[in-house]
């Protein structure tokens, strides 16, 4: 009788067994699929190959316009305007008639010194025949020697004479000439200063008109007396070569790059000491005349060629806070390593790297926020993201704000 109660009880406590058992299994199983579920993916990181090459070193430095030749035209007669004949702002070329002043002063001038001329030419031959009279009787004296030696000398008198009545002849045609203003060179006109009906006199001091020549046209650019030192240095160290005649290009003030590129023409051969810096001059063509003098312009110069230097995107680059540039690079087991670079300058969105980097290194260009040093990381090649045009007719869409976003989220609630 004791058995058979026992019975049902047993069986209770093998099922509950049982079924305490499985339950164990399937939780340890759910708890491992969970653990393999969490495991984080291996973070994708974009790289670039680090390749070495010859890479131009700019410099960008401010510079303003002048013209290539300016001319301050002045009178060089006196006399009244009578007329102007040319219009104000425009192309002239060189020799053309600019004023017209009124020229009967030095016209009469001019009859004056003719005559004046025909006048000691005449005294000239007057006495020229005399003496080669005397020249004859003196040989029987019949006249004088002192007489005809003093004709000798009154003809050489008239003959100076001659020449210098003909010279103020000559000056009096100049003068006559002056009084058609001409363009001394080829440029474009300012505005008049002097109209018709004002009185003029030679070597004044106001201009009536400044031509200046727009094609072509010199850019002065400024540098500090420090950049021209450590320039120096780096080229006699060898650690750049300026070999080529290096050209110069030109940023606008509105942002934009002028079409075509510059020569240097020459650099100041001694420091401002006011300013500690000298003047390079560079040469533009100008045919369009879309420079004018003064206007301020950036003149990026290319001091020299940088040998054997890579090119990092200026985003891979981090600084420790000893001020050291690093760069996040993938070795051949895929594992992250930092790495500690020399850079010289920037050329656009790139570090120019000259130390620090050897060929075929994997530097982390995107992603670099994502990943530490010893993190063992997937490579694909890093593609640069172009920045989305914006024009009139596609602008770029602005975000909206969040009251915009919570009004047309109500509103498509309401209209559902």
């Amino acid at each position: 009788m004791s058995a058979k109660l026992w019975v049902p009880t047993l069986t209770a406590c093998a099922l509950a067994t049982s079924i305490a058992l499985v339950g164990c299994s399937n939780d340890k199983k759910d708890a491992q699929q969970a653990a393999a579920s969490q495991q984080a993916p291996m973070v994708e990181v974009g790289v670039i190959v680090a390749q070495p090459q010859n890479v131009e070193k700019t410099v960008e430095l401010a510079g303003r316009t002048s013209p290539y030749e300016v001319s301050e035209v002045r009178p060089q007669t006196g006399g009244v305007i009578l007329k102007r004949l040319f219009a104000e702002g425009s192309y002239v070329k060189a020799g053309q008639p600019l004023y017209q002043i009124d020229s009967r002063a030095n016209r009469a001038s001019v009859e004056n010194s003719k005559a004046s001329l025909l006048q000691q030419e005449a005294n000239l031959n007057s006495l020229t025949t005399k003496m080669n009279r005397y020249n004859q009787l003196v040989g029987i004296n019949a006249v004088a020697k002192q007489d005809y030696d003093d004709l000798v000398g009154e003809v050489k008198v008239a003959k100076a004479q001659v020449e210098a009545a003909r010279a103020a002849l000559d000056t009096a045609q100049i003068n006559l000439g002056y009084s058609t203003i001409r363009a001394p060179i080829s440029g474009q006109t300012d505005r008049s200063s002097f109209t018709a009906g004002a009185l003029v006199t030679a070597g004044q001091s106001d201009a009536l008109v400044k031509i200046q020549r727009l094609d072509p046209i010199y850019v002065d650019i400024t540098q500090s007396s420090s950049d021209l030192l450590r320039l120096r240095q780096e080229l006699k160290k060898g650690s750049l070569d300026n070999s080529n005649n290096a050209k110069v290009k030109l940023k606008l003030e509105d942002g934009s790059f002028y079409s075509t590129e510059g020569n240097l023409a020459f650099a100041d051969a001694s420091v401002d000491s006011g300013t500690g810096s000298i003047t390079i001059r560079a040469v533009f063509s100008n045919p369009d005349h879309l420079l004018l003098p003064g206007m301020y312009t950036t003149a990026q110069i290319v001091e020299g060629v940088i040998p054997n230097a890579y090119l990092v995107p200026q985003i891979a680059v981090s600084r420790t806070p000893a001020g050291q540039a690093t760069v996040f690079v993938v070795n051949a087991k895929g594992v992250v390593e930092t790495r500690i670079i020399q850079t010289s300058s920037t050329q656009g969105q790139n570090w120019i790297v000259t130390g620090g980097l050897k060929s075929g290194d994997k530097v982390v260009v995107d992603g670099v926020a994502k990943i530490k040093e010893g993190q063992e990381v997937k490579t694909t090649p890093y593609q640069p993201v172009a920045a989305p045009a914006t024009t009139p007719n596609n602008p770029v869409p602005k975000p909206a704000n969040a009251a915009s976003q919570a009004q047309s989220s109500s509103k498509q609630q309401a209209h559902a």
